[in-house]
């Protein structure tokens, strides 16, 4: 979800709820301890340099039970942070803290926000040799390979 997206469903809430994608919701007294942007400079492995910006809010819980967010404070906060996006409407990246920090999505259903799982992926396939599709091989022909590749005369041990 775009930073522009999130602010217009925002502006059309009574309430602000938020639930990871397996139903469970994050406690109402949640904190919005952070929000920035977030710049990785990498290569994949074909050796591209990319450059990927996210607007990154953290949601924090505490002791807090009576702290609560609506959603015009949340417009607020993020209007005070728009000169840190230089003007882009990028993707919000969501970290919330369960057994480790995670790193989620942001989708809408239901005027509910849903913290959705991330994924990796190969960004260079083509470069890696990596086969764009499943290849199918007959069980007959993997069992001959194995015993190729595993015999005493392969040095692979």
């Amino acid at each position: 979800m775009k930073l522009s997206e999130f602010k217009t469903k925002l502006e059309g809430l009574e309430t602000l709820d938020f639930y990871l994608s397996n139903g469970q919701k994050i406690p109402s007294h949640f904190h919005i301890t952070e929000v920035g942007m977030t710049t990785k400079n990498f290569t994949d492995c074909g050796n591209t340099f990319r450059i990927q910006k996210t607007a990154t809010l953290q949601l924090w819980t505490s002791v807090d039970y009576c702290h609560r967010l609506d959603p015009k404070m949340v417009v607020k906060i993020i209007n005070s942070t728009e000169k840190m996006f230089e003007g882009q409407d990028l993707d919000i990246e969501i970290e919330y803290q369960q057994d480790t920090t995670g790193k989620f999505g942001l989708d809408f259903i239901n005027n509910q926000f849903i913290l959705t799982n991330t994924q990796t992926n190969c960004l260079a396939k083509n470069s890696c040799g990596l086969p764009l599709e499943k290849v199918k091989i007959k069980m007959s022909d993997l069992q001959a390979q194995i015993a190729l590749s595993c015999s005493p005369e392969s040095n692979c041990c």
